[in-house]
């Protein structure tokens, strides 16, 4: 059974940083990860990702050059690392994994391929 556990989150002004992290158990070392986030009145929408071995990460356009997803695998954690954050950036923020699939570079972008979520993680961000 896969868990996932998010951290990090805060109130910080923009152009602050952040860094969230999200500890898994279970197999998550070969599994492709992903921060997705969900504002107010919004849908849960795509924000980051990377494959099992971290060779290749995935991103909004959005957050483009503002964010970075790293993960490392002995300590079974994925990373965000947001700068330059602003306050469109305010919302609750989630890792997630696909069920049972290993070892795969296919990164789905909507949320209902995924099956095991943290319990979220707010961040927001004071103009």
């Amino acid at each position: 059974q896969v868990q996932l556990v998010e951290s990090g989150g805060g109130l910080v002004q923009a152009g602050g940083s952040l860094r969230l992290s999200c500890v898994g158990s279970g197999r998550t070392f070969a599994m492709t990860m992903v921060w997705f986030r969900q504002a107010p009145r919004k849908e849960r929408e795509f924000v980051a990702a990377i494959t099992w071995s971290g060779g290749s990460t995935y991103y909004t356009d959005a957050v483009k050059g503002r964010f970075t997803i790293s993960r490392d695998n002995a300590k079974k954690t994925v990373y965000l690392q947001m700068n330059s954050l602003k306050p469109e950036d305010t919302a609750v923020y989630y890792c997630a994994a696909r069920g049972k699939v290993y070892y795969s570079d296919y990164v789905p972008l909507s949320p209902n391929e995924y099956d095991y979520w943290g319990q979220g993680t707010q961040v927001t961000v004071s103009s």
